[in-house]
């Protein structure tokens, strides 16, 4: 049960769930649970995800949007993060679903989300996962490239079906962001360029097609982004091709979708906009557009993912080893690492770290965060200034939620950690650590 609580001055609120508190055992709390309580009876790596951030998340960008935009639909970008929990609060809170693989639209299938409101975006998407996709009652098709014309047109055909698509059109604008995760610029293999004259090549040959209803345009330029100039030159450039392309071919603009992206605070320093920021931006951008070409207001569909259910996930993990080196740095270990966060690897992510058993205490040495993995480069959060830790403690990093747990691995035989719901005070188990015979499930003995 939740325990009373104290002031929270002494905590970064502004990367943690709006839940957070320091309980009167002096220990963090998340959702009305003790985080060292959650450690002890779950044990760590833990995953933990506070229900009520992601439902408020939710609520925020559907009002943000209705307020500026009526006709907008905010769906979920399930590759932040995607279970059947999340898929069923996802629903319930009247948000659509953008899925990119055939594993997605399955677990939105089990999860009884309305697949009517899913839109399934790929590069590279196969004819399995089409006909799935189709078979489900996926509402659109996110077409990527010349080959998916074809192969969209021959499944839906075979199935005596219209399958309702937009294109993915690269923008060519450039996103302040990591250079793996841009998207929007020339060189991507995402979507059709326009700078090429591709797109609107794509655009005819789509409209040719018996099968498909081509109803809209969709764009994404990148995601960690914390500038909103980049979406409304890509909703200019979206609209203004859209009249070209009315005007070359009688392309009637439906549906418009400027993609996701924005940027959240990981760190005290970061500067996370408010989700009003974006809708006002993106709908001032689109009425002027529509109103330019003289059509009516289209559809506008956007797609947060990591903006929803980034805040509203902490990781947990205990601390063993450390070795500390002289005149250079102090390595501290923890139980998880790069398998189940590979983002400061790749990405050279930022994060901050709590001490979730002394979150007030203050820092006095200097360490680095690394995992247990045979890896060098197998750290979660470089050169940060913490308490005195011990083996036993255990620690946080907020704002985990995204992209953690969907690129977790088995690198080195480690089990994948469990995952918790929590939410009033009680702690709901999602997903429970993984095993080495579950990890030997599909190897044939």
């Amino acid at each position: 049960m939740a325990t009373q609580t104290s002031p929270t001055s002494a905590l970064p609120v502004e990367i943690l769930p709006a839940s957070a508190r320091i309980n009167a055992t002096g220990h963090l709390e998340i959702g009305g649970v003790d985080t060292v309580e959650l450690a002890r009876r779950f044990g760590t790596p833990l995953y933990v995800f506070d229900e009520a951030e992601i439902r408020r998340r939710c609520r925020a960008v559907r009002a943000a949007f209705q307020r500026e935009y009526p006709d907008a639909l905010p769906i979920y970008a399930s590759k932040a993060y995607l279970d059947p929990s999340v898929a069923r609060i996802v629903a319930e809170e009247g948000l659509g679903l953008d899925v990119v693989s055939g594993g997605e639209i399955g677990v939105a299938q089990r999860a009884g989300f309305p697949l009517e409101r899913a839109y399934f975006h790929g590069n590279n998407k196969q004819r399995e996962e089409l006909e799935l996709a189709l078979d489900a009652g996926v509402g659109h098709i996110v077409i990527d490239n010349f080959y998916e014309i074809e192969l969209l047109e021959q499944v839906a055909a075979a199935k005596g079906r219209r399958a309702r698509a937009l294109l993915r059109v690269s923008p060519g604008v450039e996103a302040h962001t990591h250079d793996y995760l841009k998207t929007g610029i020339l060189d991507t293999k995402f979507g059709f360029p326009l700078a090429t004259g591709q797109a609107a090549e794509a655009v005819a040959r789509t409209l040719a097609q018996p099968h498909i209803e081509l109803v809209g345009l969709h764009a994404h330029i990148g995601t960690q982004i914390f500038e909103t100039l980049p979406y409304a030159e890509t909703v200019d450039l979206l609209m203004q091709f859209a009249g070209e392309m009315q005007r070359q071919h009688g392309f009637r603009l439906q549906q418009i979708s400027p993609g996701g992206g924005w940027g959240i605070n990981y760190t005290r320093t970061d500067t996370a906009l408010p989700v009003e920021e974006w809708a006002q931006t993106v709908a001032t951008a689109v009425r002027r557009g529509a109103e330019a070409l003289g059509i009516p207001l289209p559809r506008l569909v956007i797609e947060p993912g990591r903006w929803i259910i980034g805040p509203a996930g902490v990781a947990l993990y205990t601390v063993g080893a450390t070795k500390e080196i002289p005149g250079v740095r102090t390595y501290v270990s923890v139980d998880g690492g790069m398998g189940d966060n590979i983002r400061p690897a790749i990405y050279g992510a930022k994060y901050e770290v709590i001490v979730c058993n002394k979150p007030v205490a203050v820092g006095t040495k200097t360490v680095t965060i690394v995992g247990k993995y045979c890896e060098s480069g197998d750290f979660l959060v470089k050169d940060v200034t913490l308490p005195p830790l011990e083996p036993g403690d255990v620690v946080a990093l907020p704002a985990s939620g995204a992209y953690c747990i969907p690129m977790s691995s088995n690198y080195c035989l480690i089990p994948r950690p469990a995952i918790v719901f929590v939410r009033d005070g009680e702690a709901r188990l999602v997903r429970r650590r993984e095993t080495v015979d579950d990890m030997l499930k599909a190897y044939v003995l």
